[in-house]
């Protein structure tokens, strides 16, 4: 069997226009093709994921999303703007946050101070009065202190909001990096594997706040996830891929029943 029996599936929210549209994307490192020829949309409040085995190149897709690499072929579309040549910077200013496969944190760092870092692009005053922290550069830190105490009351970890990350259990660590991200107030939210390495109690909790943050926040999701339970509950739409290229696209049922899909998975030869 493909994947495990999943619960009732949380597909009744109400998606809105396409806000992502990646057409023919292709990207090399040298000799080695990471992705050919790949196109698939995000829309408006949806969760989207993306699934496949290991080195099917979902996180160079989301790189892609994000800008960390230019495809040598394709474009992106974002909010009805072309990007073929998005880079961090712009995309971040955009309105594209990102956590990543293995944790980003500044481990010295108290969660407090981690989550402000998520607000730097949202901060107006010129570095020298946020230096003196005096007049309006006080005031808009106070300001965005108190958006990072909401984000902290949100994912429920007031305990620990003085506590350096680096001290912190993996599970917590992963949900301080979704506070970071949250920060930022981002329309479109980039999660790589944003359960890997958790037991079964932290996975249910971070699905929680996914769930809660698509429906509370109104955010788009694009997600990658190896736990096809997880994938199969919360998802809108699934994109596969496999070596590369895309094999499958579309609701939960329909990739369930894709027999690429399932061959890939199942390790059919090719």
């Amino acid at each position: 069997m493909l994947m495990n029996e999943p619960d009732a599936h949380f597909g009744a929210r109400q998606t809105g226009p396409v806000i992502l549209d990646l057409h023919n994307i292709s990207l090399s490192f040298g000799g080695v093709k990471a992705l050919t020829d790949i196109s698939f949309d995000v829309r408006q409040h949806e969760i989207r994921a993306i699934i496949g085995p290991n080195g099917a190149g979902k996180s160079s897709m989301l790189n892609v999303i994000n800008g960390v690499y230019r495809p040598q072929q394709g474009e992106i579309t974002y909010r009805g703007e072309q990007r073929r040549n998005m880079d961090c910077y712009a995309a971040a200013k955009s309105g594209i946050a990102r956590t990543f496969q293995n944790i980003a944190l500044f481990k010295g760092m108290t969660v407090l101070d981690n989550i402000m870092t998520g607000r730097n692009l949202k901060m107006k005053s010129h570095f020298l009065l946020q230096a003196l922290y005096w007049g309006p550069a006080r005031r808009e830190e106070l300001a965005h202190r108190e958006k990072a105490e909401e984000i902290i009351d949100f994912l429920e970890i007031q305990a620990i909001r003085k506590t350096p990350v680096g001290r912190l259990p993996y599970g917590l660590q992963k949900r301080v990096e979704l506070g970071r991200a949250l920060a930022a107030e981002p329309d479109i939210l980039l999660l790589d594997e944003p359960m890997a390495g958790m037991n079964v109690e932290e996975k249910q909790d971070m699905c929680r706040f996914i769930l809660d943050v698509n429906e509370q926040f109104g955010t788009t999701i694009v997600l990658i996830e190896h736990d096809m339970g997880v994938v199969m509950d919360i998802s809108d739409r699934v994109v596969v891929l496999d070596y590369g290229k895309k094999i499958g696209d579309g609701t939960p049922d329909a990739v369930r029943g894709n027999q690429d899909v399932i061959n890939a998975y199942l390790g059919v030869a090719h």
